[in-house]
């Protein structure tokens, strides 16, 4: 049961916060991200923006938890969005390198299908690498880009037709 942050003094605010939220934060990001170690970054930031809103958090009437997961939500959205995580969502993090698994795939996408990513919009091309290069499904592609299922469809649809199009130019 979840420790009343009225009933704590203030210099345990912060511990009883970690203790209580932060693994359950760390998964929920994780989930969005498919990346453990910036999804630990993400949680520590909403619970720094906690332990900095900790006057209207105490005041408020809804739940901290609720108010945690929603902050944690928007900075994985904020994040996926920066332009540094499109430019790294193309590249390696698909291959283990270490056991070989995909090297054959991998020259192939170095030599064929990265020029052909670089034709398509950084929106377009970053549905296509979840899906794809990732494996991962329309919902889980449409959660890390942080936009509706229906438009992750339609990038998906409008990349795949531009694609053939460059490489079929007869058949556009």
């Amino acid at each position: 049961m979840a420790t009343p942050l009225t009933a704590v003094s203030p210099s345990d605010l912060l511990g009883v916060i970690m203790r209580e939220h932060r693994d359950g934060l760390v998964s929920y990001a994780e989930k969005m991200l498919g990346d453990r170690a910036l999804a630990e970054d993400i949680a520590q930031e909403a619970i720094i923006r906690a332990w900095r809103s900790i006057d209207r958090l105490l005041g408020m009437e809804g739940s901290v938890r609720g108010w945690l997961f929603t902050v944690t939500r928007h900075l994985v959205i904020d994040w996926v969005r920066k332009p540094h995580a499109r430019r790294e969502v193309v590249g390696d993090a698909c291959y283990d390198p270490v056991s070989g698994t995909g090297c054959t795939e991998a020259v192939h996408d170095r030599l064929v299908v990265r020029p052909l990513l670089c034709k398509l919009s950084a929106e377009h091309r970053a549905v296509l690498v979840h899906i794809y290069l990732c494996d991962r499904t329309l919902q889980e592609t449409a959660g890390i880009l942080g936009v509706p299922v229906g438009t992750v469809k339609s990038r998906q649809y409008n990349a795949l037709r531009k694609l053939r199009a460059v490489v079929r130019p007869e058949a556009a």
